[in-house]
């Protein structure tokens, strides 16, 4: 069996931000910022965060079903997770993350 051409490119630069672009470019920056989201993601209460919305996810039928479906499940401002489409759950949120819209 033939081997498949690898993408050599991949996972080497990604993003346009001008964050993304900035640490793209700055590794000791880029190894003080992933040293802080490993610590940061491995607390108890971040995985715990997680799990709920994996659950919330299985609960609903709908784990490892998003992506067919290109769907987001979207955060409320009273705390609620929705089925929304994509496209409208990540323009919405806009530059600052924080939403006007959601009811």
């Amino acid at each position: 069996m033939a081997q498949s051409k690898r993408n050599t490119l991949a996972g080497t630069k990604t993003g346009t931000s001008r964050s993304a672009k900035y640490f793209q470019n700055n590794k000791e920056a880029r190894e003080k910022k992933n040293a802080y989201n490993k610590e940061y993601h491995s607390t108890e209460e971040r995985k715990s965060y997680r799990a709920g919305l994996n659950k919330a996810n299985k609960d609903a039928g709908t784990y490892g079903k998003m992506s067919a479906m290109k769907k987001d499940r979207s955060h409320t401002k009273s705390g609620k997770l929705v089925l929304e489409s994509r496209s409208k759950n990540r323009s919405r949120n806009g530059k600052d993350g924080k939403s006007s819209k959601k009811g």
